[in-house]
């Protein structure tokens, strides 16, 4: 029998197609640079993808250039700072959707304001606040600030709230305190949200620009948004070198990708359903 033809689908593949080349021209333009030689003579775009080809500028960005050490910074605190924001997340998560307490209404909403509360409204008073404190160009100073969010505990109180109460109320009888409770009922069922929220607190940690700017003084303490733009605009004539540090700025986040893929789109469509 055959299938009836579908216009719109036609249409939609097409579209999706044309949107994937979009996204993916500038990474295949990046990588076909990065193995061009330096101060090659370029007369017009095809000539970025010509031979002869070179893997010598990897290791010289490897071994000769500060991008493994802002890598490296990013990946701390970006690993530290999702961490953080996943357990208290989920504790102040749990507090509010599924413990009896006066006034968790009233906080309920406060974090719900502070979504309107744009983060650059906030820039000047935290650096006042880290600099009182000597965290300026510190670690700790890079990583506090990143935390707290709101938008991480709504989605997590929302989904606690689906949790059967009865469920919880059932290991209380049994003389099970709330300590309990979290660790062996309510965090075991709650991995797709706890990926989700560490998706999201990854990937705004690692491509965080503005607080690290302000907060790190020194070149040892860039992040990789920092230090490539850094490192970018003291190559002006020649694209080859920057290329090949974004290219391997880039590798750590597309190996994250590669492992952990199934989690990342599940945890996405999740919070698209839940809201």
């Amino acid at each position: 029998m055959k299938q009836k033809f579908n216009l719109g689908k036609v249409i939609l593949t097409a579209l999706s197609v044309l949107i994937a080349l979009i996204f993916v021209t500038p990474v295949i333009w990046s990588l076909a640079v990065s193995f061009q030689r330096e101060g090659k003579q370029i007369k017009n775009i095809w000539d970025w993808f010509k031979p002869p080809y070179t893997i010598e500028n990897y290791p010289s960005i490897i071994f000769h250039s500060d991008v493994p050490t802002w890598m490296l910074n990013s990946l701390f605190i970006s690993i530290i700072s999702t961490f953080l924001v996943v357990l208290l997340s989920a504790l102040a998560a749990y507090a509010i959707a599924k413990i009896d307490m006066k006034g968790k209404g009233l906080l309920y909403v406060y974090f719900l304001l502070g979504l309107m509360v744009p983060g650059e409204a906030t820039i000047v008073p935290l650096f006042i606040t880290a600099n009182k404190l000597n965290l300026i160009d510190t670690y700790p100073g890079l990583i506090f600030p990143t935390i707290a969010g709101s938008m991480n505990l709504i989605i997590m109180i929302t989904f606690f709230r689906g949790i059967p109460g009865e469920l919880l109320e059932s290991v209380r009888i049994d003389g099970g305190g709330e300590l309990v409770i979290f660790t062996r009922i309510v965090l075991p069922l709650s991995k797709v949200v706890l990926v989700t929220v560490a998706i999201f607190a990854f990937v705004g940690s690692w491509n965080n620009y503005l607080w690290p700017l302000l907060c790190s003084m020194s070149s040892e303490k860039f992040t990789l948004p920092i230090g490539i733009p850094t490192f970018a605009g003291t190559y002006t004539v020649d694209y080859v070198r920057p290329m090949t540090a974004n290219m391997v700025a880039s590798l750590p986040a597309i190996i994250l990708f590669i492992l952990f893929e199934k989690q990342i789109v599940t945890g996405i469509t999740m919070t698209g359903v839940k809201g």
